[in-house]
């Protein structure tokens, strides 16, 4: 049986009457989704995770409460109600893209090292716009790895930071004020993981690790059980979104 994904009409959210506005109706017109897969907080037919949504079908997709274009800040809006729907294995829910390899006719899971003689590179134009009201904890940028995450950017309250797992955090911004835009750049290279804000260099980390792909959305570290209400959220947006894979030097 031929795989249903969630479908809406596609719409412009909030849009004016610009040329802008017009052009941009669905967020793969605002961002290259092209190696990137989507998981929404909301169950497939006849299932009871979160769905994903792939090639050709995320190049039209659009969801006017979860995963939308906004005029206003011009950039895609990523939305995670915390009585969301959450992935196999996760306890919070998410709307947030994860690499891929291929493009729309033949698509695989990206796979890659930190230390195997390429440089990854992940840019982004982000803010992060809202947080759960009871446990303020969102997610906007990642590596993972096969196991778990290897470092996650991460809001709490104010507090803006690197999570590294199992090490100690790194901070961004200790006053972060919700919708402020903010330049991040994430590196995985020569065995280093690397991180620049507004282009200071903030991390420069040795982990070697294998399994690794790059994860940018909202993940929102809170649900119903933590106390937030079904209808709580976290919410980033997206203006910019890139990712490189160079081979280094000598490699």
């Amino acid at each position: 049986m031929k795989r249903q994904v969630l479908r809406f009409v596609v719409m412009a959210i909030g849009l004016g009457t610009t040329d802008w506005a017009v052009a941009a109706d669905v967020p793969a017109k605002i961002l290259d989704l092209t190696h990137w897969k989507l998981t929404v907080p909301v169950a497939g037919p006849g299932s009871s995770v979160a769905q994903e949504i792939r090639h050709p079908e995320l190049t039209a997709f659009v969801d006017p409460t979860t995963f939308f274009v906004d005029a206003k800040s011009k950039g895609v809006v990523f939305r995670a109600p915390c009585g969301g729907v959450t992935t196999k294995g996760s306890k919070f829910p998410r709307c947030e893209l994860r690499e891929v390899y291929g493009n729309a006719k033949k698509e695989s899971e990206a796979v890659w090292a930190t230390d195997d003689g390429v440089s990854h590179v992940m840019t982004a134009t982000l803010a992060v716009t809202h947080l759960p009201d009871y446990k303020p904890h969102v997610v906007c940028a990642q590596i993972h790895d096969a196991k778990d995450d290897l470092m996650m950017v991460r809001l709490e309250g104010h507090k803006l930071f690197v999570e590294r797992n199992l090490t100690g955090d790194v901070g961004l911004d200790s006053n972060y004020a919700l919708g402020t835009f903010f330049d991040l750049k994430i590196e995985a290279s020569d065995g280093h993981v690397k991180v620049w804000y507004n282009g200071t260099p903030k991390l420069d980390w040795e982990q070697p690790r294998h399994g690794c792909y790059f994860k940018a959305g909202c993940y929102t570290q809170s649900n119903v059980q933590k106390g937030d209400s079904p209808s709580a959220y976290g919410e980033v947006v997206i203006r910019k979104l890139a990712l490189v894979h160079t081979p280094t030097s000598g490699k």
